[in-house]
């Protein structure tokens, strides 16, 4: 088969059908078999190509219809940084050969390219200067045998519309895919119906998106993009959230779970589904056997969104007190409240005041969760307290502030009245399109040393603060592991820094209190169980395959098959309720409870079946 048969071939898939999979990711398969971390992948192409044609192969051999070249970064600019810069050509002329090689004259091969280097605050590069660069990559990956060229994993349009410009030049088809950040947002501040209007004017093959947080976000965003576009949809989620374990990013999603939400993106209407990181054959074997002969879904309109509702007047702030004061006399509850996304804390404000009216021992505030932008809690703390009187326990992570930051904003939590921190390492960023990075100058360990320097009235280096702060530290406890030993090991080193309270992962199994109380009883230090009522399957499956820290048993996970709406929140309340049960049984006298999506209503429920079992 000729190249321009095999380009026709691939329009006439992506706009007839059916659905055609991808690949998934290359930097990860080549990690896990032995690329060190810190390689420049796409160098790999002149120096181990061997390597790289066993992906190509894996991955087709897995289903995949059309693979992609291994030359994501490989552009003057990103390369010039380890002094590859004249090797712009030789890498994705060698990265297309490779590809076509184990495609043979049948496969489909894809040129991938991706955006230039962009830091934080920086300028962009400017346009002529943007059109050389990928001008060099795209002659390369021409010459080499691509059929398509796929833009992928670019936050900013304006960069994506210089590259489509840039591609057209090839005469290859273009596929161009954005990497929206939480809420459907570009880097450059558009929606996902602005950008999809910026693109629906360019000579483009497919449209779509691909990276971000995870398949359920992606298909959010898909959604969006099938109610505006004409086009083409293509899709390359993530696996999931990643978990950061000894210095590696482990992600949790599961081939089965990935494959179901690969579906549900072609009913939604798209043409091609492949996977970005975390992602291998596994995945796209599932993926394959899932989509095997399916079309396309029929587009449809997205539901508006509502406008949040504003709060009441808060009343006059009332007396403070400490949060674990009644502790042995009677339970102790505490309930997480979500965090606003911008500057409205009316609602919250107003869930503070009925869970405070309702008796609640304490409020905890996440600190951006799972590495998403939301208003800083060390403020909405002091403002809480201030109007509640009710205590708080602010989250603090490592991922956010350097060592220099901790300390300003810990000693400027103490200035504002606030006393109970929990100290958690804090969950990665995932993914280019954020524009941020990890600092983990500190994990949860280093924080709570941080913490207990400052009650001696010293910094972390044994400068003299002219004062002493009163923090009363806490530390997360994940009892989900199947074996507890390590969990272990690591909370009696978060003891010895100087943890005085324990909060834990939400427990599903009511097995599992009764093996609790006998592991940490050596600990003496009050513990929180933490309970998150769930409300329908898709939100067990989401928590279950994307969430790090959170597992559950399979029996919950049937007993939440088909549930939706006020009975998947009945059923969600039910099984909460028998783990309280079995908590209460065991003896334990302290609950943290995570109500989903600020549904507060669900929490209390639950703090009324802890009183009255009480």
């Amino acid at each position: 088969m000729t190249g321009s048969q095999r380009r026709q071939r691939l329009i006439e898939r992506l706009q007839h059908g059916p659905v055609l999979v991808g690949d998934g990711a290359m930097g990860t398969q080549l990690y896990h078999r032995g690329a060190p971390l810190d390689s420049v992948f796409e160098y790999l192409n002149l120096i181990r190509p061997e390597m790289v044609g066993r992906v190509h192969s894996d991955y087709l051999a897995a289903g995949a219809g059309l693979i992609e070249t291994n030359t994501f970064g490989a552009n003057a600019l990103r390369l010039d940084g380890f002094g590859l810069a004249g090797k712009v050509a030789a890498i994705n002329l060698a990265g297309a050969r490779l590809a076509r090689a184990a495609a043979g004259d049948e496969g489909l091969v894809a040129g991938a390219v991706g955006p230039l280097p962009v830091r934080a605050g920086d300028p962009e590069p400017d346009a002529a200067q943007c059109r050389r660069v990928f001008a060099e990559q795209m002659q390369a990956l021409a010459d080499g045998g691509v059929d398509c060229l796929l833009l992928e994993t670019f936050a900013r349009v304006g960069q994506l519309e210089l590259a489509v410009q840039t591609a057209t030049a090839t005469g290859l088809p273009v596929i161009a895919q954005l990497a929206f950040a939480e809420g459907g947002f570009t880097g450059d501040g558009l929606t996902v119906e602005a950008a999809a209007a910026r693109l629906e004017g360019l000579p483009l093959l497919a449209i779509g998106a691909n990276c971000g947080a995870g398949p359920r976000e992606l298909l959010a965003v898909l959604r969006r993009l099938a109610a505006v576009s004409r086009l083409p949809l293509s899709a390359f989620a993530n696996s999931g959230y990643p978990e950061y374990v000894d210095g590696r990013h482990i992600y949790l999603t599961t081939p089965d779970y990935f494959a179901r939400l690969g579906r549900e993106m072609v009913e939604a209407g798209a043409s091609l589904i492949g996977g970005c990181c975390g992602t291998g054959p596994e995945q796209i074997v599932a993926l394959a056997t899932v989509l095997r002969d399916r079309r396309p879904g029929a587009r449809h309109l997205a539901a508006p969104s509502a406008a949040p509702p504003t709060g009441n007047a808060p009343p006059p702030a009332v007396a403070r007190r400490h949060f674990l004061d009644g502790w042995g006399e009677r339970p102790v509850v505490t309930v997480e409240l979500d965090l606003p996304r911008g500057l409205a804390v009316d609602k919250t404000l107003a869930r503070a005041r009925q869970l405070a009216a309702a008796g609640v021992d304490a409020i905890n505030l996440a600190e951006n969760p799972l590495a998403k932008i939301r208003i800083g809690n060390l403020a909405l703390a002091g403002k809480i307290q201030e109007q509640t009187g009710i205590e708080t326990i602010v989250h603090v992570t490592g991922r956010d502030r350097n060592l220099i930051g901790l300390h300003s904003e810990l000693m400027g939590a103490h200035l504002l009245g606030i006393r109970s921190v929990l100290a958690v390492t804090g969950d990665p960023v995932v993914g280019p399109e954020s524009g941020a990075s990890n600092v983990f100058d500190l994990n949860s360990i280093g924080l709570l040393k941080l913490l207990t320097a400052l009650n001696s009235g010293h910094n972390l280096f044994g400068a003299e603060l002219g004062g002493r702060t009163d923090f009363l530290a806490g530390a997360a406890f994940n009892p989900n592991a199947a074996d507890l030993s390590g969990q272990l090991h690591k909370l009696r080193k978060k003891i010895d820094a100087g943890a005085r309270f324990i909060q834990t992962q939400p427990v599903f199994d009511p097995a599992l209190p009764a093996k609790l109380v006998p592991a940490l009883a050596p600990f003496n230090v009050p513990v929180l169980l933490g309970i998150m009522p769930l409300v329908s399957e898709r939100n067990a499956e989401f928590l279950h395959n994307e969430v790090p820290g959170i597992q559950l048993p399979a029996t919950v996970r049937v007993r939440m098959r088909g549930m939706t709406g006020a009975a998947g929140m009945a059923e969600g309340l039910a099984i909460a309720g028998e783990v309280i049960a079995a908590a209460q049984a065991a003896g334990i006298t302290g609950y943290y409870l995570i109500p989903p999506f600020g549904r507060i209503e669900l929490a209390l429920q639950l703090l009324g079946r802890i009183r009255e079992a009480a």
